[in-house]
């Protein structure tokens, strides 16, 4: 599952890994909760960048956790935990976790930023009850080990993600092999303890060391996967949680990717009609059509020539891919887009261009879900697959999700079986905030989300085409967030979706005429990472 030919090949199988081994009995060990409780934790000052970093207002520290939680007095790793204290101690309610989603997603710096964006919606006085905790789930950032297998495995320029050759495609199932391979080789102890079950045991066991009865979670995206987890294994230690942009328990993760590519086909395709209706300003065609053609003409030609000669095709549709994700890059990827077509400007797409990737958070993306579910072993079962997607028009995402999650393919140990995902009788109620036109977690996932968790609230934002949407601007979401964070107060239960709020008409289709370059670049949210589900 990605944020993000046609010749036959033959069929690949990884080989069996001798000495790994992921089964359900993973789910069976004990917490080792009691034992990092013991120790508490030893808060001290964050690593900050300079005077204004909001890092410099909150607390950090490494808590220790069993690697293998069936074997609580094993070998240990660490997870590196913020903490941005409450202000109104009269009306404290205890803890709330962030996780910004992934897998791989870096959380640290969440612990301020989510104090700071429930206060952008007008709602300060309810983050100041919780100390909200941001973390680095095991393997990430700055936890002991951080993973990372190949840190020039994304390097531009890259091979074209879509095969035009079996040559092709086998230099991309080559180069897969050969990162799990790296993997196993640098990291193969720490692999089979990737499971999502895992990290939910280190929550538990950071929640032990805060000497918290319960937690709150919010979640974004995997992280609505990884909080549905921790409420299964822990449902006596939930207060409240809010899931936004809900992962589909059902496609747990072969699956999930393969929907992915059809809902980002529907979103590409609208950005390219949005353009097309301000063709006045952005000169790149005056129908939808034309523009997805002006697209994929300038993908083309990067193959042959990259564009500032660094961006490839692979790299452009890794930039513009966003779009998909969030409306608010619509209008800084129009301008970036239109400069290089008009007028042979590279430097805005250079701008955004990310230049070599993040093989930590790559790395981790795969651990995960590698451990998490069974995924086929057989090449053959990959390729037809996205052949026959890309067959049906879905081009924009289908074969650079292929080769995001490829690695998996050849991983040193099969994964699985998927956790079963329950909602436990007297479980806390939870509120689930679903955009139905989300392309990173297709609006199904809310819907069967709600079914696991009888006791949950799900709301709908109708037409929403931002991936994960609360505290972006949508008051009618904030105040629900809000509400519930503040007294539990839920919409009242109704079949399917419990309450709808209308998706935003000037950010779900921004009008460039009435915002400036800076402001839209703002909208777009570079400030912080939107975590890949």
């Amino acid at each position: 599952m990605k944020r993000i030919v046609l010749v036959a090949t033959a069929a690949v199988v990884a080989a069996g890994g001798a000495g790994y081994a992921v089964s359900a009995s993973a789910d069976t060990g004990r917490s080792g909760a009691a034992t990092v409780a013991a120790t508490g934790i030893d808060w001290g000052k964050c690593e900050v960048s300079g005077p204004n970093d909001p890092m410099n207002k909150a607390q950090c520290a490494q808590v220790e956790v069993p690697l293998d939680y069936s074997r609580p007095n094993g070998r240990k790793i660490s997870i590196a935990v913020s903490r941005f204290k409450h202000t109104d101690d009269k009306n404290y309610q205890g803890t709330l976790f962030v996780n910004p989603g992934g897998p791989g997603g870096s959380g640290l710096q969440y612990a301020p930023a989510l104090a700071r964006w429930i206060g952008g919606t007008g709602h300060a006085d309810v983050a100041a009850k919780y100390d909200i905790i941001g973390f680095d789930p095991r393997g990430v950032g700055s936890s002991k080990p951080a993973l990372t297998c190949d840190p020039h495995f994304s390097d531009p320029i890259r091979p074209d993600y879509v095969p035009s050759s079996a040559k092709e495609e086998k230099a991309w199932i080559a180069k897969s092999r050969k990162y799990a391979q790296d993997c196993a080789k640098k990291f193969g102890w720490l692999l089979p303890h990737m499971r999502t079950t895992d990290a939910a045991r280190d929550v538990d066991a950071i929640r032990a060391a805060l000497g918290q009865d319960k937690i709150s979670w919010y979640g974004f995206s995997y992280g609505t996967y990884f909080g549905a987890t921790y409420a299964t294994l822990f449902p006596k230690r939930v207060n409240r949680m809010v899931l936004d942009g809900n992962v589909n328990p059902k496609t747990v993760w072969y699956d999930a990717q393969l929907e992915q590519d059809k809902a980002f086909e529907h979103n590409m395709k609208a950005w390219w009609a949005w353009m097309a209706k301000y063709d006045s300003l952005y000169h790149l065609g005056k129908t939808e059509k034309a523009v997805e053609a002006k697209y994929y003409a300038v993908r083309a030609a990067a193959k042959k020539a990259p564009i500032g000669g660094q961006m490839g095709p692979d790299e452009l549709d890794d930039t513009v891919l966003s779009a998909g994700y969030n409306t608010g890059y619509y209008i800084p990827f129009a301008q970036a887009l239109s400069a290089w077509v008009n007028d042979n400007d590279a430097s805005g797409l250079l701008d955004w261009m990310s230049p070599g990737g993040d093989d930590n958070g790559f790395a981790v993306y795969n651990a995960v879900q590698a451990a998490d579910a069974r995924w086929p072993r057989s090449w053959s079962k990959w390729h037809n697959d996205a052949a026959k997607l890309y067959r049906q028009g879905y081009r924009f995402n289908t074969w650079s999700n292929v080769w995001f999650n490829a690695p998996i393919a050849f991983w040193p140990f099969q994964g699985g079986p998927a956790f079963r995902l329950k909602g436990a009788k007297g479980l806390a109620g939870m509120l689930l905030v679903q955009s139905t036109q989300d392309a990173a977690t297709p609006v199904a996932g809310g819907l069967e989300m709600h079914k696991v968790f009888p006791s949950s609230r799900l709301v709908f934002e109708v037409g929403g085409k931002t991936h994960a949407n609360t505290l972006n601007g949508n008051a009618c979401l904030d105040d629900k967030v809000a509400a519930y964070l503040d007294t539990g107060a839920l919409p009242a239960s109704h079949r399917g979706p419990d309450a709808y709020c209308k998706a935003v008409p000037a950010l779900n289709d921004p009008d460039p005429t009435a915002m400036t370059a800076k402001a839209a670049r703002a909208s777009a949210g570079k400030d912080l990472p939107v975590g890949r589900p």
